[in-house]
């Protein structure tokens, strides 16, 4: 493939050089902010090689060339055209005032901006956890033990893993405090450095502690965290600590970290950029270096601590329980409806805002339900793209079902779903009928996943291995029904057999 004249043919018929606003990529996609937004010719930019679907949501025209594929094709960009249409840091203000969508397509587009670069480290992170928890699983390869009490010779490398695996999520707030900040329009290196106040080793974990018992201003740990002269543990014990605090005036602000969350981080970055941009406006050029970052960082960091932190990190906790309980008691029913409308989900975009969530509901809970369910509907999409590469005879669809196909069950669904699936429109059907029966095949069981990773045939790694057999079973319903109502659409609809 010439990655150059692909670029080429994408800026022509997108209206041309002059047309493009920006030029920025996720993991499948090249997405293109337009001047004009009627000047794009959608058959042509089908036509590209490489191409597996197009469409424009969020103020975006998106063109999926696929994982892998993608980030070639961005630098093919950056090397024919110098990146002259690229977001930078410095234009970024600017990038947020002109994005274009109704209130909530523009705060899913912001979640979007936030989230899609750094879910690279969550995903490492979660599939990590996932290891472990295949290494310290109890029954899962040997009778009554894990595989590191087989085998104590690993013990150390599967402490590593355990400590590998957390660290993205106890900084989690160092990634959303540099990645906001840059959104928001401010400098992302202030954003980190409030981020790492809110996980300073010198305040206290919150999550490790659980809950403030305010007749005693103590916090409690979890039970099972005290240990007797024999060094097992004893049950129903809580160890306590007194909440230490800053005195100021005396106003007393709480001592308490920021550690997994995602709401306080978000807010205070936010105030932080706002902060910044209104003093680079009014300070003196030769005082702005020095004050500027000074004034941004205090005030934001004591806003957060003292008022604004406290507030949003019990909101966030009461989400993800909340969100949980609805799970919980909406049983198969409600996993099921929740299955059958995330595909129509991801086409509106909405998705992106799942990862803010769903890092949430891991920080608050260790648990989230929103990655099983991923998983049946990818695995849908991917068994509904393979039935079409079995029944269809258009040979372009059926080299684009194959290689989306395998994508989607791992877990990349974009290519099958805009190239394939709602093209033909009948598989679409097909894959939320499947995707609809596994999730409420997982909803009925209360299945769970403690890590993020790859939604789709990976998605083991993610899930508690006594819940694998459930899991799986989910993956094959999906699968099966997904293919089979596509299938037979086939058979019915005699005009999908040569439709590309």
């Amino acid at each position: 493939m010439d990655l150059k004249k692909v670029i080429k043919e994408v800026v022509e018929h997108s209206g041309g050089q002059e047309n493009l606003r920006s030029v920025v990529h996720c993991a499948t996609r090249l997405r293109l902010e337009l001047n004009d937004e009627k000047k794009y010719n959608k058959e042509k930019l089908e036509d590209i090689e490489g191409v597996k679907g197009v469409f424009f949501n969020n103020g975006q025209l998106q063109l999926i060339f696929g994982s892998g594929l993608v980030q070639q094709v961005y630098a093919a960009y950056n090397e024919v055209f110098k990146g002259a249409a690229s977001n930078s840091e410095e234009d970024s203000s600017e990038t947020v005032k002109k994005t274009k969508g109704n209130p909530l397509q523009r705060f899913v587009k912001m979640l979007s901006d936030i989230f899609v670069p750094i879910i690279p480290a969550i995903v490492a992170g979660g599939l990590l956890m996932g290891i472990n928890n295949v290494l310290t699983a109890k029954d899962l390869f040997y009778t009554g033990k894990s595989v590191i009490e087989a085998n104590p010779g690993i013990a150390g490398l599967a402490d590593m893993v355990n400590v590998f695996a957390n660290a993205p999520f106890v900084f989690l707030p160092v990634l959303i405090g540099f990645s906001a900040t840059k959104r928001f329009g401010g400098n992302p290196y202030l954003g980190a450095a409030l981020a790492m106040l809110m996980v300073h080793p010198d305040v206290m974990n919150f999550y490790t502690f659980g809950k403030l018992d305010p007749s005693t201003n103590q916090l409690l740990a979890p039970a099972l965290d005290i240990v007797n002269q024999s060094g097992q543990a004893v049950e129903g014990l809580q160890r306590v600590t007194t909440l230490g605090y800053w005195d100021v005036f005396g106003f007393k602000i709480a001592k308490v970290g920021y550690q997994g969350t995602v709401l306080p981080i978000l807010a205070a970055a936010w105030l932080l950029a706002t902060i910044e941009k209104f003093l680079r406006r009014v300070t003196p050029s030769w005082l702005d270096n020095l004050t500027t970052p000074l004034v941004s960082l205090f005030v934001t960091g004591f806003v957060t601590f003292a008022w604004m932190g406290p507030v949003l990190r019990e909101a966030g906790t009461l989400l993800g329980q909340g969100l949980q309980w609805l799970y919980m008691q909406g049983g198969f029913v409600g996993a099921g409806i929740f299955g059958l409308f995330y595909a129509p989900i991801v086409i509106t975009g909405l998705h992106q805002s799942f990862s803010a969530i769903e890092t949430q509901l891991l920080a608050a809970t260790g648990l989230t339900f929103i990655f099983p369910i991923a998983s049946m509907s990818n695995v849908a999409q991917g068994a509904a793209v393979l039935a079409v590469l079995v029944f269809s005879k258009n040979t372009k669809m059926k080299s684009i079902s194959s290689a989306s196909g395998i994508s989607a069950l791992l877990g990349i669904t974009e290519p099958a779903m805009f190239g394939v699936n709602l093209r033909l429109r009948y598989p679409f059907y097909g894959a939320i009928a499947g995707s609809a029966v596994g999730s409420a095949w997982i909803g009925l069981n209360k299945v769970f996943a403690s890590a993020l990773g790859a939604a789709g045939l990976p998605g083991f790694l993610s899930i508690p291995a006594n819940h694998w057999s459930t899991f799986g079973i989910g993956l094959a319903l999906s699968f099966i029904v997904s293919f089979s109502v596509t299938a037979y659409f086939f058979k019915t609809k005699k005009e999908l057999v040569n439709a590309s």
